[in-house]
């Protein structure tokens, strides 16, 4: 179930990379006409309608992301079969197809059916796809039907499934839709505090990967909320709306890269040199494009209390920004480049204070930081026991492309074709799935550079490389695929 779970969160980031598209498209077009919302300037329109047009089918999106992802082959008849997925369960529960149905008249379908072109409906017609898929992608049927055979099966069964599907959610979705509201509903209401307790809860699931699931509620319009949809195209309440998206924008620009350097400063004299390596890269692309796993997880699992200590202070970011109502959005994450774009937007709200919240906070992770790391002897990076093993520096000597290097240096590591069964990654990390994780050498996968590694139950491992885990995957795919 954690390995589903998990595969999910990574399938989750395929239509959500596509949201730097939209952010630029509006963030420009809102740059040149900030008030008019492109009615004072033809240039403006044309970029802001560009960008809504993705925010607008960001269901569909992940309709067809998640198919693709989950799937055993990344084929496209898993795609296309989650588009007609959606296309069925959207029609089928449609307002007036509902009303229908019932033999009502329109204005009393219940209200939760005006919302069932939502992301979370796009993303259970992903997941039946890709059950459907590697369910029947192969299946060979008698020959008077064997043009229907194998791929072409499958989106007959997503189709079928979907249409029995509809007739449950003709029955359960208003009663889910109205717990959802009333979950996110409880937490909105606490206002400021709910803020707060969520960007807390946020970061605390990050190791599992299943903070999508709680990023769902808050920034798409599963529960109503629609933070982030609301905050770019500019339906919302100035001040308010991108509350819970504000106050990560101090944590992941100034916040984390703050910590990443109390951790080098701490770290031992002669492992200082390498702690930087990773330390400094992995805070540049924090404050740039808010891509933080790469400095959680380098501490994350060494230093689990300064972890919770991070979660808090996020928490607190969230709360204090969404108290005085300084907002800001995002669409990929809190970096400098979302910051920039999203500035000039009317629902902005002050958001030159985050900056200033933002250095404060920089001052509040450096110290306290610092403090609890040499007072506890946190074994954060370069700080770890003498036993690590350093003999990867060597062996990354030669001559070659550091990713390949580092791919098989991490390949070896994890035990080789003698152990290795999988290859997959996320925007981050690599994840595996081995026969035995007590074979991993956690210390030589480690000595490469990366963050760190998570082992996951018996048979998974995690390898956080970072923003330029494409790369080393590709080169661990090529080992594998040469053996």
């Amino acid at each position: 179930m954690m390995k589903y779970l998990q595969n999910l969160g990574k399938s989750l980031m395929l239509p959500v990379a596509v949201l730097p598209a939209a952010a630029i498209l509006m963030g420009i077009g809102y740059g040149i006409d900030p008030d008019g919302w492109g009615e004072a300037n033809k240039v403006a329109a044309f970029l802001i309608s560009a960008g809504s047009a993705i925010l607008d089918f960001l269901p569909v999106l992940f309709a067809v992301g998640v198919a693709v992802g989950m799937a055993k082959e990344k084929d496209g008849s898993a795609a296309l079969s989650g588009l007609v997925g959606y296309l069925i369960v959207t029609t089928v529960l449609s307002v007036d197809n509902v009303a229908l149905l019932q033999g009502i008249e329109t204005d009393s379908v219940n209200a939760s059916f005006a919302n069932i072109e939502n992301v979370f409906v796009g993303i259970i017609s992903g997941l039946i796809a890709a059950a459907m898929y590697n369910r029947f992608s192969k299946t060979k049927l008698p020959d008077a039907l064997a043009f229907f055979s194998g791929k072409r099966l499958v989106p007959i069964m997503t189709a079928g499934t979907m249409l029995l599907l509809s007739l449950l959610f003709l029955l359960i979705w208003p009663i889910a839709y109205s717990g959802l509201v009333a979950f996110g509903t409880a937490i909105s209401n606490l206002g400021s505090v709910g803020a707060g307790l969520y960007g807390f809860f946020n970061r605390l699931l990050i190791p599992t990967g299943l903070h999508h699931a709680l990023n769902s509620v808050f920034w798409f319009d599963v529960a109503g909320i629609n933070d982030i949809a609301n905050f770019w195209s500019s339906e919302g309440e100035k001040g308010v709306t991108g509350m819970y998206q504000a106050g990560f924008f101090p944590i992941m620009m100034f916040g984390l890269p703050a910590a990443a350097l109390a951790m080098y400063r701490t770290a031992k004299t002669k492992s200082r040199k390498q702690a930087a390596s990773l330390l400094m890269a992995a805070a540049f692309a924090a404050f740039l494009t808010g891509v933080t796993e790469p400095i959680e997880f380098s501490f994350m699992f060494l230093a689990p209390f300064l972890y919770v200590v991070h979660a808090a202070l996020t928490g607190l970011s969230l709360f204090i920004a969404s108290a005085f109502g300084w907002t800001a959005g995002f669409s990929f994450s809190a970096g400098a480049i979302d910051f920039f774009l999203s500035s000039r937007l009317p629902l902005a709200n002050q958001p030159w204070m985050l900056i200033v919240q933002g250095l404060a906070f920089a001052v509040i992770y450096y110290f306290l930081f610092r403090f609890l790391i040499v007072k506890f002897d946190m074994k954060t990076p370069g700080r770890e026991d003498d036993e690590v093993v350093e003999a990867a520096t060597e062996s990354a000597s030669g001559v070659g492309d550091r990713f390949a290097v580092m791919a098989r240096e991490i390949y070896a590591g994890l035990g080789g074709d003698e152990n290795v069964l999988s290859v997959d990654n996320c925007a981050t990390r690599l994840r595996l799935e081995v026969k035995d994780a007590q074979q991993v050498d956690q210390p030589r996968i480690k000595a490469t550079g990366v963050p760190g590694v998570q082992i996951v139950g018996k048979n998974n491992v995690q390898v956080i490389v970072g923003t330029q885990v494409q790369a080393v995957a590709d080169e661990v795919r090529s080992i594998r695929n040469k053996k």
